[in-house]
């Protein structure tokens, strides 16, 4: 991601004052490295109480936060100082471009692009997907839909039909196989040097998606669940790789479930970005777009310009 003049500027200001701060509470340490210079670095995984942070050299180093440090996730930012034991101190966080939540827990920060993965098999739910761009919508994330396993379809006519709604409101759609290497190229592509954040259900098979993306995935996972001692459990924590022609990937755990339940009403219209342009033409300023006279949703649903498809999952998430 390209930053302007202003932007490095600011970053780079930021990060002095961090680092100046964090040195003089490091003075106070005695279990910091007094050789050691505070540095910034890149958080790869969060398990419990501790961080796995990756140095401006690659390095993996095993870090705990100060007590006054808010909570950070893969993709932040950090400031830290390593201890006398080869371990890290994080001492401060960097500001955010962005971050994503669920149900109010922090998921990863600092994200180019949300990838939601689903499939053929297990089928994929216009409902379930609506949830996740509802999401999207409201934390002001870019996102991609990706729909996989297409080699099991009979019909790919009609699920390119059901997945053209989403790309008539501007939702990029990606259809692959990662059985027959179809799409694949194509998506790397569209990945370069950018930080994706994969969602997606269990099943509909992400692993072996980033598999492909990133031929070396198993080393790298074994490498950081050495670090972080977390063994084979580490892939039920949202964790950051390097795509290696370009650009970082943050796997997340796959949900079988995604609710909506800290959500308003509100929030859920304005998930909805094709009604967008209708809401604020309503005869009454409270319109629910459900029964009500001279609605202009209910209009444009008339008119062919909001599709039955997605006005039917809105009734469904606020009723």
């Amino acid at each position: 991601m390209s930053l302007t003049r202003r932007q490095k500027w600011r970053f780079e200001k930021i990060q002095a004052e961090r680092i100046a701060r964090s040195n003089k509470a490091a003075d106070n340490s005695q279990d910091l490295d007094s050789n050691a210079s505070a540095q910034t670095g890149l958080v790869i995984t969060r398990y419990g109480q501790h961080l796995l942070v990756e140095s401006n050299l690659g390095n993996l180093v095993q870090c705990t936060a100060r007590r006054n440090i808010d909570l950070s996730v893969a993709g932040d930012q950090v400031i830290f100082q390593t201890t006398d034991n080869n371990k890290g101190i994080v001492t401060a966080l960097l500001d955010r471009d962005n971050s994503l939540k669920r149900s109010n827990k922090l998921i990863a920060a600092n994200i180019d692009e949300l990838c939601l993965v689903v499939a053929i098999e297990p089928h994929y739910q216009f409902d379930l997907i609506d949830r996740y761009l509802i999401v999207a919508e409201n934390q002001n994330l870019p996102i991609r839909l990706i729909v996989n396993k297409i080699e099991l379809s009979n019909n790919i006519k009609q699920v390119k039909s059901d997945f053209a709604m989403y790309e008539a409101i501007g939702y990029p759609v990606s259809y692959l196989s990662v059985r027959t290497q179809i799409g694949i190229a194509v998506l790397q592509a569209q990945l370069n040097n950018k930080t994706q954040l994969f969602l997606g259900q269990s099943g509909v098979g992400k692993s072996s998606l980033i598999n492909q993306l990133i031929p070396e995935l198993n080393l790298r996972v074994n490498e950081i669940s050495t670090k972080s001692k977390l063994g084979k459990h580490t892939t039920t924590n949202t964790t950051l790789y390097h795509i290696p022609s370009g650009g970082d990937l943050i796997d997340s755990p796959g949900v079988r479930e995604f609710h909506l339940d800290n959500l308003s009403d509100k929030e859920i219209l304005s998930g909805f970005k094709e009604f967008k342009a209708f809401v604020n033409q309503c005869k009454f300023r409270n319109c629910a777009h459900i029964n009500e006279p001279n609605c202009a949703v209910k209009n444009a649903l008339e008119a062919g310009n909001i599709h039955p498809k997605r006005y039917a999952s809105y009734l469904t998430l606020i009723t």
